[in-house]
């Protein structure tokens, strides 16, 4: 009897080639295999950076509204090397450059007590998150994903916390509607807090605290605190900088439970990790600025290339999203992100009034 030909896999069920690539092996790619996924990354990146700069609107929402609108293109196999480079090479490159960003002094600055709120605000945030996840339907990883990144700086946590989680515990579809709920929060926050903070009768530096500690996204905590008040402008950005340095401990502390989570445990009993290539080159420029005379210059091309690539990293993701599966999830993929926000206002207005 001849025997039959394998059956035909249906692009619906296979987009990226991860059946056919299980059995040939991954494919040597060329420089010009990348140019058409890059391409198109790159002309929705730099549209929405000019709609976000022209109508004062989130920059991170743009990009993941223009990329999930461009989806289809991902259907095209020729674009696949250039989204893949995109949504991983480039991600972990902007998050080291990120790190150009943070120095220890942000920590001398703030003072003691209202450094240990801060850490006491991200621990409540993540642990209420993850303990909440069976009540939404939601994996302990997807909660660690929504609950990481609202307690400490948004879209650029949540790239860095996917690159250690990985797309076999949380899948593209849900992480893409983390990052959209994420950047949504952010945006309601920003226009609510300051006046929440102001009819409250909260000092300035009270205000600045409580934005700081609490709106995800770094500008436009920045921005929520200066609509206060100059004073409560500049301890928002101290506070917000400060959250944004403990994504180093996070993460490290975020790796040593995914460890545990799964086994991998050595001899002996002790768990048994190691930090992806990029988190390590992440601390070790955290280490250099905090040591070494860098030139503010050099700081600032680093903080603009870490948002420019974390920008092409985020549009990327969205385009690699298969819309019906996001369409698929519904409002509980939505709700760790809810919780982590609730939860994370509700301890720094406490910990604001108590400053």
């Amino acid at each position: 009897m001849a025997k039959l030909p394998p059956p035909a896999i249906p692009p619906v069920a296979d987009l990226y080639g991860e059946l056919l690539l299980a059995e040939t092996g991954p494919q040597p790619r060329r420089l010009a295999d990348y140019w058409p996924g890059v391409a198109v990354v790159g002309a929705a990146a730099l549209a929405a950076a000019w709609i976000a700069d022209h109508y004062a609107v989130p920059l991170v929402l743009i990009g993941l509204l223009i990329g999930l609108a461009l989806s289809f293109v991902s259907q095209d196999r020729r674009t696949h090397a250039g989204l893949d480079l995109m949504s991983q090479t480039a991600l972990r490159i902007g998050i080291v450059l990120l790190g150009a960003r943070i120095t220890i002094d942000q920590f001398a600055a703030l003072g003691f007590a209202p450094f240990a709120a801060l850490v006491g605000i991200m621990l409540i945030v993540i642990i209420v998150t993850i303990a909440a996840a069976p009540l939404f339907g939601q994996s302990k990883a997807a909660a660690l994903l929504a609950g990481g990144a609202t307690a400490i700086c948004g879209a650029s946590a949540a790239l860095a916390l996917y690159g250690l989680i990985g797309k076999q515990a949380v899948d593209q579809s849900r992480f893409t509607l983390t990052l959209v709920g994420i950047t949504v929060a952010s945006a309601l926050a920003m226009s609510l807090y300051p006046v929440l903070a102001v009819s409250l009768g909260l000092s300035d530096q009270q205000a600045g605290f409580l934005i700081g500690a609490s709106i995800h996204d770094v500008a436009q905590a920045i921005g929520g605190g200066f609509s206060v008040s100059a004073a409560a402008g500049e301890t928002a950005t101290i506070v917000k900088l400060t959250r944004v340095a403990l994504l180093a401990p996070m993460l490290m502390l975020a790796a040593l439970w995914l460890a545990r989570q799964s086994g991998a445990a050595a001899p002996g009993g002790r768990v048994s990790f190691k930090l992806p290539w990029f988190i390590t080159a992440f601390l070790a420029v955290v280490a250099a600025g905090s040591l070494l005379p860098i030139p503010p210059l050099a700081k600032d091309a680093a903080g603009t290339g870490a948002q420019a690539l974390l920008l092409l990293a985020i549009v990327a993701t969205a385009m690699k999203a298969q819309l019906h599966l996001l369409l698929g999830q519904g409002w509980r993929s939505f709700a760790p992100v809810a919780l982590a926000t609730l939860t994370s206002f509700i301890c720094a207005l406490a910990a604001a009034m108590a400053l």
